[in-house]
């Protein structure tokens, strides 16, 4: 979960922008002309001209269509639409694409959303200038501080199968980082997309994304402005260069599908729009480290909710499992974080965060597990990964369960190793790329490239060689756990894929690839005792946690931690 955080925009939504005049306060929905975007989802096999037509009845206007998966992108009153348009037979429902933004009158600093990657709490050294070693044969400078590299034996798997660059990795999050050295070698741009439009406000005037950079709101497809993605995409395949950090899989090609805002938020249309265009290109893998935003947990009929809104959290749903099924069917192997909400996703706490879009709008909600769903990680056909610290305990910020943990990966834990003198400290967590542009909009790196004393406290690392210099990051979270499996699926993909003769690339059928994954990952048990306290990481006992299950598959570690040498010398059998 980014965050819940990604072009041709297959089209993207119209976001209305409006300057207040002088002196006026935050503008409302009903100042913009009391219209917002809605993606409404047709039901399977409906008359797409009848469901125009509801559309129209109810007020609505066309902007774009997702046709492979069935829905519309409207503008259309914002009070009521959701109830009309839904009575149709040919609609399945509709939900807001999301909130209406405005253009601020001054430059301001991006208000970012506390991501699922947990923020650093002390400093470490901060410029690293040339090879302090000679790395092994097919490694980096870096890798040497990669334990997620090396704990899921990817150092060994590279000397066997190093990725095939015909093997394609989506990106689905913030962005990457096109001019990164350790990522441009192996980001395909041509391929890339963004399908977000910068949200400078939202409708309270709360800061969202802030100024926009880019004329029209439309940032790059090689562009990310909060470095999540970046980070995701260095783990997955930066480049076997002789700099910097390697990947778990530095053969293959990543492709951006930015569904992400640059604040971290992930809303709901531009996700289908890149689930299916991803699945439309051909790609074999979509690594997707977020929720989706407004809901924590998207309720089919939650008592707490407006009858509008379990409207729209049941299209959430139906549209999420739809765009899933879309790019199964056709190849794509879909990976996501459990996400880091410290809790058992087969017994849910109360959600205390929905909506979190706009500013204060959440209430508490009471989650039954069995209508609720936290997407996309329950949704259909997602390898769902836990997040592990160096020691492979499962760190405490984790989200758990029998129900949902297909497999476990490294995610860093910045608590780890507690009695020790590696506990609390930056080398817990996961270093991987990052953007330079995020890195001075944060006061991390100033205007003559150095990392400052506060990107020192933000664990921003700078790497030199002769005159080239780039930025690395260590951060923590089931985000940098997920991108380890998405790997460690690229590299059976390119090892035992086939040729795809639509693409010309490789391809193979997901469930095989889930199979040798989960088959070859490396058994771990529940810890003894199997209630496991953090209190000595100075947690309170909500994060106590049950694991349940046996060696071979427990809630902790699903069928195991990922194994990437494995995979790929007996992905097979």
């Amino acid at each position: 979960m980014l965050v819940a955080l990604l072009a041709v925009p297959v089209a993207t939504s119209v976001l209305v922008l409006s300057g207040p005049t002088a002196g006026a306060g935050p503008t409302t929905a009903t100042q913009l002309g009391a219209n917002a975007d809605f993606t409404v989802l047709l039901e399977e096999g409906a008359s797409r001209d009848a469901a125009l037509a509801a559309v129209r009845a109810a007020g609505g206007t066309l902007l774009k269509e997702n046709t492979a998966l069935g829905t519309m992108t409207v503008s259309a009153p914002s009070v009521g639409f959701v109830q009309k348009v839904a009575a149709s037979q040919a609609i399945l429902g509709a939900t807001r694409t999301r909130p209406i933004g405005r253009m601020p009158q001054e430059a301001s600093a991006k208000a970012k959303r506390a991501n699922d990657e947990v923020q650093t709490e002390n400093a470490g050294r901060a410029t690293i200038q040339g090879n302090s070693h000679t790395p092994a044969v097919g490694m980096d400078p870096l890798d040497d501080r990669l334990w997620g590299l090396r704990m899921v034996r990817s150092h060994l798997a590279r000397e066997h199968q190093p990725g095939d660059r015909k093997v394609l990795v989506g990106v689905l999050d913030s962005g990457v980082d096109a001019t990164h050295p350790d990522i441009a070698p192996n980001l395909n741009l041509a391929l890339s997309r963004n399908f977000t439009v910068d949200i400078p406000f939202d409708e309270t005037g709360a800061v969202v994304d802030g100024p926009c950079e880019f004329a029209g709101c439309v940032d790059p497809a090689g562009y990310d402005d909060s470095g999540h993605g970046t980070h995701v995409a260095g783990t997955i395949a930066a480049a076997a260069n002789g700099f910097g950090v390697s990947g778990v899989a530095p053969g293959v090609t990543l492709v951006s599908i930015r569904g992400g805002q640059d604040s971290g938020f992930v809303f709901l249309q531009p996700v289908l729009d890149a689930l299916s265009y991803g699945a439309d290109i051909g790609l074999d893998v979509i690594n997707m480290s977020f929720y989706i935003d407004p809901w924590l947990y998207n309720c089919r009929s939650n008592a707490a909710d407006s009858p509008e809104a379990q409207l729209e959290q049941r299209t959430t749903i139906a549209a999420v499992n739809r765009a899933l099924n879309y790019a199964h069917r056709k190849g794509v192997t879909l990976v996501g974080s459990t996400g880091n909400n410290h809790e058992d996703l087969g017994h849910p706490r109360n959600d205390l965060s929905s909506p979190d879009f706009p500013a204060g709008a959440s209430y508490e909600r009471v989650i039954d597990n069995s209508t609720c769903l936290d997407l996309p990680t329950e949704g259909n056909h997602v390898i769902s990964v836990s997040a592990l610290g160096p020691t492979s305990a499962k760190a405490d910020y984790s989200n758990y369960g029998i129900e949902q943990t297909v497999v476990s990966a490294p995610g860093g834990w910045f608590r780890d190793g507690f009695g020790t003198p590696a506990h609390r400290v930056n080398e817990n967590l996961i270093l991987s790329t990052h953007p330079r542009n995020v890195g001075m909009a944060n006061g991390w790196i100033d205007a003559a490239g150095n990392v400052t004393p506060a990107g020192e406290v933000a664990a921003v690392l700078k790497y030199c060689a002769g005159t080239q210099c780039a930025y690395y990051r260590y951060l923590q979270g089931t985000s940098m756990a997920s991108p380890h499996a998405s790997a460690v699926a690229a590299l059976v993909v390119s090892e035992y894929g086939t040729r795809d003769r639509r693409h010309g690339g490789l391809t193979m059928e997901p469930n095989k690839v889930e199979r040798a994954l989960t088959r070859t990952a490396f058994d771990r048990p529940c810890p003894t005792p199997r209630l496991v306290s953090y209190a000595n990481e100075g947690r309170p006992p909500e994060f106590d946690a049950l694991c349940e299950g046996t060696t071979s598959f427990n809630g902790f570690y699903g069928n195991g931690t990922v194994d990437a040498f494995a995979a790929v010398t007996r992905g097979n059998r």
